[in-house]
């Protein structure tokens, strides 16, 4: 099984481009954004959806447990080209939330990575200011063939719209909601993978 940070540097595929690319559409339409949002990307890996917002909002920070990705996402900011955006390493469930906070968290396919997903979704609050929102992409309930054998990590084979509802519910969302963002082709020619977008706004406390 290839890890996350050896498999940093092919990370960057047509496939993952594109799906970022389609994710960053849904959420505009789906949050308002005013341009000067502070953005983390959570479980960011190389960057790429919060790379494809970096025009949309004030900054970004990729945060990332896997060292190979930071270094990646890092490389891709070193020309100094995207002053606003910068990569920090940082595990949701182990590491304690930044002194900063943030206006907006999205992320895309982490959430069925992380075993304990209220334990990620409270993580994910403590990142945001009161009235902070959520964009959150991930799979809907899959029978286990979207991944390969060689996945790492894998602790849900995707997630019930309504359960997982309640849970930002439970965890201190208001204004929770999901919507379908795209659909993932599959490589045997079924019907795909549904994608949600979970959207939601942290409450005042």
């Amino acid at each position: 099984m290839a890890t996350f940070d050896e498999r940093a540097r092919d990370w960057d595929t047509p496939e993952r481009i594109a799906r970022a690319a389609e994710v960053a559409t849904a959420i505009r339409a789906a949050v308002p954004l005013s341009g000067t949002e502070r953005l983390i990307d959570v479980g960011a890996g190389t960057g790429l959806l919060g790379l494809a917002l970096v025009d949309d909002v004030g900054s970004v920070t990729l945060a990332d447990p896997s060292a190979g990705m930071i270094e990646v996402a890092t490389e891709k900011l070193s020309g100094g080209g995207l002053p606003t955006v910068h990569a920090v390493h940082h595990d949701l469930i182990a590491d304690p939330p930044p002194a900063d906070r943030f206006d907006l968290a999205v992320s895309l396919l982490v959430l069925h990575h992380i075993e304990d997903t209220a334990a990620a979704l409270a993580g994910i609050r403590a990142l945001l200011v009161p009235g902070g929102r959520i964009a959150l992409a991930d799979l809907d309930t899959e029978d286990g063939s979207f991944h390969t054998a060689e996945a790492e990590g894998i602790h849900h084979r995707g997630f019930d719209r309504r359960d997982l509802e309640r849970l930002a519910t439970g965890a201190g969302f208001a204004d929770v909601a999901t919507s379908t963002a795209m659909v993932i082709g599959d490589e045997n020619g079924g019907a795909g993978f549904p994608v949600f977008l979970l959207t939601g706004r942290r409450g005042p406390s």
